[in-house]
């Protein structure tokens, strides 16, 4: 951003390399730490201040910086460079900034003891809500700064109880303890399960970017705030973002309150959407497009800047202070899966990129996410929905209410569809997001944790609810009380919460999807074909472009009701007899199975394997089926028995099954060879 002219705070990089060594040695080389402090030095020249000086100090942040977009996954320590002395002198130099100076204070404790310490930050948000409730108050801003001084005290107090050692005092022992920190949170659970689930391979660490902290609380003049260069949920190409005046980029990712947009359209429009009136609106909730107006010019010139320079959509976080505008990072935005297509088919139109181009920019694997569902439109009209939040990942599910990623983890590995409401989300809740089928959240906005995760992982999202009130493990909103295991809606796509279960309708290749696919087929080099065990998956594989079938488990096909009873008398005869018996009551529906495939695929190849599994997998082991079978067949509950005890396999791999089973038994396979062939011949026919 500097190479190109964008005000960006002046700092220095500690690179991956340096990371992957500390992973092995946990120690920072020796030369490492003199290359820190000369480069220290010379932000101290840029700034004009002196790190850990009393009169005129020079405060950092240091953040993480991987070659992949990892949001909220690894730590940031904010502020860094503060002490009582610095803080005492500050306050006694210039009272007028007390309050922003102890609430500057109070973060950075509060950051160092979670991400340094590794102490939790829950106590200290609890000293927090204490001090709120005793002051009567809703909002961190409404506390003055004699309660902030004394929330510092406390904080202080706490530090020490909690560590078993004082809150440090030198700012240097700070900044080597949080650049540690920085380079461990690379393996910690999270940001390992982030990779994992997002398939992020072959990096060897992170960076730490030691940058000089500009303040986005430090008066009424003073924002921060995330935006977008294009809609991260559609992709339509207008600038979106939100910000918090008198405030830090932790409270609006977090989600502590409620940010406000940008731009005054979207601002109009989320307070129709929330019932705020015009008047309240502009008091309490005004765009920074109204509120500042010179800055959001500037950063919307800096937005298209950026964008041309990046050829991507890109994901902006800024801070403004006491009136002016810094960038403090870019990079390539998370988006839906929807929203990648939108872009990368408006930026090929617009000449931006080539069409080669545009087809790579979206990912094989998001393109799964396209598959979710949506609310049958007739189900929709006849259902009204509890409450409206935001809009935050497209498409919808239905399940069952849970209030922790614990349950949302425990209820899935059951079978059971979820759905996760929370006050607001953490990155210690990826693992129970990873398991719902949907997010619903009371706080948090478009470009909260909970919203940029969701978009990622393809999960439906509705945040920022305000009516929603949780506790314990139930929520009302709006008058509609709702206990842990009920079910519940959510439309991701215009943020709508129901109650009950609407009926989904399947995702189809239409619109934005149907021309890049038209795309793909025309750029491609190889040709797919699917896995299709039905008409109605072959058609759908079709719809989908497929070339044809590559795999047709005929198994498959024996397990539906009308056939196992065959299957089963087949497996149970004792003679071949007996068993081409049984095999020609199969005969005729294998045979109608196989010319819907032929239809659907229309002259492409199908491939079909014969009948694969052992068969034990066609036979009951409970005693009460057991039992069922024999009298349905006519045979003795024993031979039933005897029958499941003879074919059971110790390792059905390597049993009898595949080849093996055809040899063994060859009317199977002559059975399923006719049904091919003539279904085939009669296809043919047909036309």
């Amino acid at each position: 951003m500097v190479n190109i002219g964008i005000p960006v705070p002046p700092g220095f990089t500690i690179t991956t390399k340096v990371c992957a060594n500390y992973q092995q040695t946990k120690v920072i080389p020796e030369d490492v730490i003199a290359q820190v402090k000369e480069n220290v030095a010379r932000v101290e020249e840029e700034m004009h201040k002196k790190f850990g000086d009393v009169n005129n100090p020079l405060l950092f942040s240091v953040r993480s910086g991987a070659a992949a977009s990892m949001p909220g996954m690894m730590d940031t320590v904010l502020n860094l460079g503060l002490n009582r002395a610095i803080v005492e002198a500050w306050v006694q130099r210039t009272p007028e900034q007390a309050r922003f100076v102890y609430d500057s204070y109070r973060r950075f404790i509060t950051m160092y003891a979670d991400i340094v310490m590794r102490v939790g930050r829950e106590d200290f948000e609890h000293v927090l809500g204490n001090m709120k409730e005793a002051k009567g108050t809703k909002f961190d801003t409404d506390l003055t700064a004699d309660d902030l001084k004394k929330l510092v005290n406390k904080y202080l107090a706490l530090f020490e109880r909690k560590s078993g050692k004082p809150f440090p005092q030198d700012p240097w022992e700070q900044l080597f303890a949080a650049i540690r920190a920085v380079f461990r949170s690379w393996g910690n659970p999270r940001a390992t399960m982030y990779r994992r689930l997002n398939r992020i391979t072959g990096l060897i660490g992170t960076a730490v970017n030691v940058q000089a902290m500009v303040f986005g609380n430090v008066n009424d003049r003073s924002a921060t705030g995330v935006a977008f260069s294009r809609s991260p949920s559609t992709g339509e190409n207008f600038f979106y973002g939100e910000y918090l005046v008198n405030a830090q980029g932790e409270d609006v990712v977090a989600g502590i309150r409620t940010p406000q947009q940008i731009g005054k359209e979207l601002s109009l429009k989320w307070a129709k959407e929330h019932g705020v009136s015009e008047e309240e609106r502009k008091k309490r909730y005004p765009s920074m497009e109204e509120f500042m107006p010179e800055n959001y010019n500037l950063l919307c010139s800096i937005r298209a800047k950026l964008e041309d320079h990046y050829r991507d959509m890109q994901d902006i976080e800024f801070t403004v202070e006491s009136g002016r505008l810094w960038m403090l990072q870019c990079r390539n935005g998370k988006r839906t899966i929807q929203a990648a297509l939108r872009i990368a088919i408006d930026m090929h139109n617009s000449g931006m990129i080539s069409k080669e181009e545009a087809v790579l920019r979206v990912d094989p694997e998001q393109v799964d996410h396209l598959l979710h569902p949506n609310i049958e439109p007739d189900s929709a009209k006849s259902a009204k929905p509890m409450g409206k939040g935001l809009a935050a990942s497209p498409g919808a599910a239905v399940g069952q209410v849970v209030f922790d990623a614990e349950s949302a983890k425990a209820w899935a590995a059951q079978g059971k569809q979820v759905i996760m409401v929370r006050l607001e989300t953490s990155p210690e809740d990826l693992a129970g997001m990873n398991a719902a089928q949907g997010i619903l959240t009371a706080r948090g906005g478009m470009t909260s944790h909970a919203a940029v995760v969701a978009r990622g992982m393809g999960r439906c999202c509705v945040s920022g609810c305000g009516d929603l009130v949780i506790s314990g493990k139930s929520f009302t909103l709006n008058g509609n009380m709702i206990r842990e295991g009920d079910v519940i809606t959510l439309d991701g796509t215009r943020g709508l919460i129901y109650k009950g279960a609407l009926k989904l309708k399947p995702a189809s290749l239409e619109g934005d999807f149907k021309i890049f696919v038209q795309w793909c087929q025309e750029l491609k080099r190889l040709g797919v074909r699917a896995n299709a065990d039905t008409p109605a998956d072959a058609n759908k594989a079709r719809e989908f472009g497929a070339e044809g079938v590559g795999l047709c488990r005929t198994e498959h096909m024996f397990f539906e009701a009308d056939r196992i009873d065959a299957m089963r008398e087949m497996i149970l005869a004792s003679t071949t007899e007996g068993r081409e018996k049984a095999l020609k009551k199969v005969l005729p529906m294998q045979r109608g199975d196989f010319e819907g495939l032929f239809r659907a695929m229309k002259g492409n190849p199908v491939v079909i394997r014969l009948l694969d599994p052992p068969l034990h997998e066609f036979l009951p082991h409970e005693r009460f089926a057991q039992e069922e079978l024999a009298s349905k067949l006519g045979v003795p509950v024993e031979a039933v028995r005897r029958r499941v005890k003879a074919l059971h396999e110790q390792n059905p791999m390597l049993g009898l099954r595949g080849c093996r089973l055809g040899i063994t038994y060859p009317e199977i396979y002559n059975m399923q060879v006719r049904a091919i062939i003539e279904a085939a011949v009669a296809v043919s026919k047909s036309g």
